[in-house]
């Protein structure tokens, strides 16, 4: 395509100076580099902006300059290219991003599907001259991509982080003894944890923000501009920032991400035990998946229940049976901002629903409850959670429209391992996953399998921490410990024996003898508290709940209880015309059709 052209220049020689070059008076996009660190920019007069950077002390050092011209291009157009390609940069991880985050919005303007058709080739462009590393699908595939904090905000999202801003200054107005809780809740897949990150970045560039930048690089136009302001630069700088993160896997994910990232390092992401055992006080304590906070409970190993007591020792003075992780936080920071939805929790360790109940109470009485509400993960609509939530328990009455998105049922695991493979091979991120309705043999013996169904047998997840990412996962099952917070393609789920329908009654049942997870049906004799079959079957639907909303383009089912698959199959399609592999055990299919697949999908995406 012809149209644009990407001009070579350095930063320390002078640009051309005839005043009918498009450099002078022209909207552009370009890139500051040095071979570790990239600047992403746009301008309206690249000459003019170029000597700005030479002359700053933050960027004369990204001596090799590109400038993107399109002969089309107007404003709109290059705001969207910049936005474009910070998000790319950031998902490829060849060089640390020095942007700030202003405001990357999504927005529309004229003839913009048009535009970004010339996006692509630009970025291809881009990447023969050696700025990227991967292609496009490969970078929208990593957790760099996916968990950056400069993902592109939907409108909602945008009002809820300048809402959370808002009550960030009114907590700092206020007198002692005004709530200082600020709580964003949302349901799965509405980006509670891209406004976890986002939030995180920002405020750290508020913090570090120059004069000199909010001059010259903050656009008076951009969405968060009102908030780059020296007094609210002044009171966000007063303390740390931190991002709490409960679970092990998602926690070491946001990490690398942060390591990534200029004015963000890795240990600003925490574990609640450092919180609370740590020497720090922060400013403000951004929390997300707080319902995966624990109570007094017991912990998983000895040393974290005595740690558990120590904390509320050295905070409090003694332990209390009521206090909290989330009592450390509060403790430990002048001001929180709390991402829940109180129907994840998972383990009767995981905070109360009470607990959870009367901090989104307590803040929506200050004005400070921000809701998301639009699902944004599933490509299949806001009808879909709402009717997964029905269907697990008991009280679906006709099938979800889901327009395109792939919701089926399957009678043969092995032939939903073999589509979840197929397309594993298309798209990538396509995982089985299942709940914690078999024992962990292979923990303990790794030549041994867990789950065998229809001649089918599978291992449980190797891996603790990144296993979407980990060679073995599609040959392995995960848990929801390894799946709560990410985003897959495709889920295959396996309901397990653990839950069964009871077609007189019309009642979803929990069967504790088909619950493995020690953890998650413990009483807590120190609390005095007995959970039922009743309690257990909670937090065994909200797995299953969240199970079910991992795939971004489809869900596949399987379901262990006849009478239970009887149900299920009035309102998920058959996944009909779907062989199960032949003449191969379902281990042996997975190792030679997914490398055959897997490698031509490579080539194909190159």
């Amino acid at each position: 395509m012809t149209g644009f052209s990407i001009e070579t220049i350095s930063l320390n020689s002078p640009p051309p100076a005839e005043p009918e070059s498009r450099l002078h008076n022209w909207p552009v996009v370009y890139t500051l580099d040095d071979g570790h660190e990239i600047y992403v920019g746009e301008t309206l007069s690249a000459i003019k902006r170029l000597r700005q950077h030479r002359d700053s002390e933050t960027k004369n050092h990204l001596h090799a300059v590109r400038v993107v011209l399109h002969e089309r291009f107007n404003k709109s157009a290059a705001l969207d290219l910049e936005s474009f390609l910070i998000r790319l940069f950031a998902g490829d991880g060849k060089y640390r991003l020095l942007n700030r985050n202003h405001g990357i919005v999504d927005a529309d303007y004229h003839d913009r599907a048009v535009r970004r058709g010339d996006f692509e080739e630009i970025f291809s462009t881009l990447r023969d001259q050696g700025l990227f590393e991967r292609s496009i699908p490969e970078i929208e595939q990593s957790d760099l991509f996916k968990l950056s904090p400069f993902k592109t905000l939907t409108p909602e999202q945008a009002l809820a982080v300048e809402d959370v801003l808002r009550s960030l200054g009114a907590t700092w107005d206020a007198g002692p003894g005004v709530p200082r809780s600020i709580v964003v809740e949302g349901d799965p897949g509405t980006g509670k944890t891209i406004v976890a990150v986002y939030l995180m970045k920002l405020l750290q560039d508020l913090a570090t923000v120059t004069d000199e930048e909010m001059a010259e690089d903050i656009d008076p136009d951009g969405r968060f501009a009102e908030f780059f302001t020296p007094s609210f630069r002044a009171n966000v700088s007063t303390g740390d920032v931190g991002l709490v993160v409960p679970q092990q896997s998602l926690r070491e994910s946001i990490r690398r991400v942060f390591g990534q990232t200029k004015q963000l390092s890795p240990d600003m992401v925490v574990d609640p035990f450092a919180v609370g055992a740590g020497d720090k006080h922060y400013s403000v304590l951004i929390v997300d998946e707080v319902h995966r906070l624990n109570h007094r409970a017991n912990q998983p190993s000895a040393r974290q229940n005595t740690r558990f007591r120590e904390i509320n020792e050295r905070l409090f003075g003694a332990d209390a049976p009521d206090l909290t992780q989330l009592d450390w936080i509060i403790a430990k920071s002048d001001t929180q901002v709390l991402l829940v939805d109180p129907e994840q929790s998972v383990r009767p360790a995981d905070l109360p629903r009470s607990v959870l109940d009367e901090v989104i109470s307590r803040s929506g009485a200050v004005g400070h409850h921000h809701t998301l509400a639009s699902q944004l993960r599933l490509r299949a609509g806001d009808g879909y959670i709402p009717h997964v939530r029905a269907l697990l328990q008991g009280r679906a009455t006709a099938p979800a429209e889901v327009g395109e998105y792939e919701f089926l049922m399957f009678s043969d695991v092995s032939a939903m391992h073999r589509r979840i493979k197929e397309l594993d091979a298309v798209h990538g991120l396509a995982r089985l996953a299942a709940g914690f309705a078999w024992p962990w043999a292979s923990k303990e013996d790794k030549s041994a399998y867990d789950i065998h169904l229809d001649g089918c047998s599978l291992r449980w997840n190797s891996k603790d921490t990144d296993w979407v990412n980990a060679p073995k996962s599609l040959h392995e099952v995960g848990s929801i410990h390894t799946l709560q917070g990410y985003d897959l393609n495709y889920a295959g789920v396996i309901i397990g024996p653990d839950l069964r329908y009871d077609e007189e009654s019309g009642e979803v049942k929990f069967d504790r003898s088909n619950y493995f997870d020690k953890r998650g049906k413990q009483n807590n004799p120190s609390r005095g508290i007995v959970y039922s079959d009743e309690d257990i079957r909670e937090y065994v639907l909200n797995i299953y709940r969240v199970l079910m909303t991992r795939g971004i383009r489809g869900t596949f089912v399987y379901v262990c209880d006849p009478a239970l698959r009887r149900y299920f199959s009035r309102f998920i399609p058959d996944a009909e015309g779907i062989p199960a592999p032949a003449d191969l055990t379902c281990n042996e299919a997975v190792g030679t059709e997914y490398h055959a697949l897997h490698n031509d999908s490579h080539q194909r995406r190159n």
